[in-house]
């Protein structure tokens, strides 16, 4: 097998694993509704539960870190991706509290693991590639969450318990998933050579330090996102005074235009370079929020919201390959830091804008994140200022420009 077939094959095979993540995530987060139901959660106890997934999410990340210093990451992806599914489906069969418990516990562990290694598979393969490919892996992850979050609707709509509404995506994409992992690909080191993960040579002592602004980046793009994953249909009916089904609206479009923005994220980049298309997505989602905390009616904030989707899609993949990039020789550990702040940011999105809201004004709460993403503009030099090119031997020139293995009838 060629080099370059067997990085396609990685290629697909990441993209379908993003894919499931995608599904997987949905599946969960859109029903907490009927966990809470089926397990009789009280609305008191229910943020605990919530809170428990990202916090052991973050500790595992934080254990990948050290894991991909003796095994590589897809070695991890590989029995990570099952055992969130596997959990998913836990918490559709058990009984009483403790079930949901242990099953949502599982599912924070293996989630951080699964993010962790998917994400530096995906720096590595960018690497190998030469040019920009990471805003593909997550334009699969939200299509994934599309399909999961549909999934989840007709569950409900039908009335089906959570078991039979998740065991037929476990069912599914469990096999697909291992099949797949067998052509995962590590990539190659900075020096070209053996896997990502045992090329790591650690960020050093001020390593972390150069890191942290991607961390701060990372963790204000996600309070974000909470925002409109956990505010959006609360606000367009409380606030600006839409029907209940209007209400649930938002988030599908801001899923919709997430999925668009990304699968066309890397040829703007490939032209542009990543620290503008970071800077124009910025703006873009300031002025979403900003519209939001303005709009005078439903449309208007849908419209607000759709901006959003927009802004927001491009900056967490960006994050993640600018971290490759300013550490080529420790990718995988500095994948593995910038990841706890995805879950630092879920955290803090939905509290803190619930608790502006609760003592100011839920228009002015908005206001909060839409700051708080600005920060990226102050940031964007760590995003490099050039197009997102490795110069590594899968890039060739003919001439003066740049021809990527792969293109044309190659590329995935």
């Amino acid at each position: 097998m060629t080099d370059d077939v067997r990085l396609r094959r990685g290629r697909g095979a990441l993209g379908f694993s993003f894919f499931v993540q995608g599904v997987a995530f949905a599946l969960l987060v859109t029903r907490i509704p009927a966990i809470q139901d089926r397990y009789g959660i009280s609305d008191g106890l229910l943020p605990a539960f919530l809170a428990a997934v990202p916090v052991l999410a973050g500790a595992s990340s934080v254990a990948t870190e050290h894991l991909v210093k003796r095994v590589a990451p897809s070695v991890v992806l590989r029995w990570a991706q099952p055992l969130v599914l596997l959990s998913l489906l836990g918490v559709g069969a058990g009984g009483q509290m403790w079930h949901v418990a242990v099953a949502l516990g599982a599912f924070g562990l293996s989630v951080g693991a699964l993010d962790a290694s998917m994400n530096m598979l995906g720096v590595s393969l960018q690497r190998a590639y030469g040019r920009s490919i990471m805003l593909g892996f997550h334009a699969a992850y939200s299509l994934g969450g599309i399909l999961g979050a549909s999934a989840a609707w007709a569950g409900a709509h039908w009335e089906l318990n959570l078991f039979v509404s998740y065991l037929p995506a476990v069912v599914v994409l469990l096999p697909l998933a291992l099949l797949g992992s067998r052509r995962y690909v590590d990539g190659a080191g900075p020096d070209g050579t053996g896997p990502g993960g045992a090329a790591d040579k650690g960020l050093g002592a001020g390593g972390f330090k150069l890191l942290l602004p991607l961390c701060l980046v990372m963790a204000c793009a996600y309070i974000g996102d909470s925002t409109v994953a956990n505010w959006s249909a609360k606000y367009l009916q409380d606030v600006l005074g839409s029907s209940e089904q209007m209400a649930t609206v938002p988030y599908n479009v801001y899923m919709v235009t997430t999925l668009v923005g990304r699968a066309v994220g890397d040829l703007g980049v490939r032209r542009f370079g990543a620290a503008a298309v970071v800077r124009a997505g910025t703006l873009v989602a300031a002025a979403g929020f900003a519209v939001v905390a303005a709009a005078p009616g439903a449309w208007v904030g849908m419209l607000g919201f759709t901006l959003l989707g927009i802004g927001l899609c491009v900056i967490v993949p960006q994050t993640f390959a600018a971290a490759g990039r300013l550490f080529p020789g420790a990718s995988d550990t500095a994948v593995a830091r910038l990841n706890i702040f995805n879950y630092v940011g879920f955290l803090i999105g939905s509290p803190l804008v619930g608790a502006v809201g609760d003592a100011w004004s839920y228009r002015g709460a908005m206001l909060v994140p839409m700051a708080l993403v600005l920060v990226t503009l102050f940031q964007a030099r760590s995003f490099g200022s050039e197009p997102a090119r490795y110069g590594v031997r899968h890039e060739r020139r003919a001439g003066d420009r740049a021809v990527d293995v792969g293109r044309g009838g190659n590329e995935v």
